[in-house]
């Protein structure tokens, strides 16, 4: 599967990034994107040294899961362009509140990625907000 990382330099970008590969997720291509500063840098991934992309230059169509973890001013921004190509699951809190975002909890409301599964959507648009850098285990299991 491939997968890609918004906000791969910070410190949520980096915690997924341990926990994909400390659980061996299957991961076929990881694309790690961050800011245009960012570009260029070194993120490690199972012995393997990936750059760190552009994420104004990124085609998210190329990935099945985009993992946003950079905040709510990027999700604002770019959420909604990767969610057109993308299934995109945002850390922030910038849609959590939004009633057409559905908000997962996996200890509360895992059954709600059945949806995603059947690409029933909730929104317009394949994305979903969740809280806590840990739930993607979850949504993997579904996707």
């Amino acid at each position: 599967m491939n997968i890609a990382i918004v906000g791969a330099t910070g410190n949520v970008g980096r915690k997924i990034v341990e926990i994909l590969e400390k659980k061996e997720f299957q991961v076929e291509n990881l694309y790690l994107l961050a800011s245009t500063r960012s570009e260029g840098k070194k993120i490690s991934f199972n012995g393997k040294d990936h750059t760190v992309g552009d994420l104004e230059k990124f085609d998210f169509s190329i990935v099945k899961i985009a993992f946003f973890a950079a905040g709510s001013a990027v999700a604002e921004k770019w959420a909604h362009v990767a969610a057109e190509k993308t299934i995109v699951i945002d850390n922030s809190k910038y849609f959590r509140k939004d009633p057409d975002i559905p908000l997962i909890v996996p200890e509360v409301n895992p059954k709600q990625l059945t949806h995603v599964k059947k690409k029933k959507y909730y929104c317009k648009c394949k994305l979903l907000s969740h809280t806590s850098s840990s739930c993607f285990k979850t949504f993997a299991r579904f996707i």
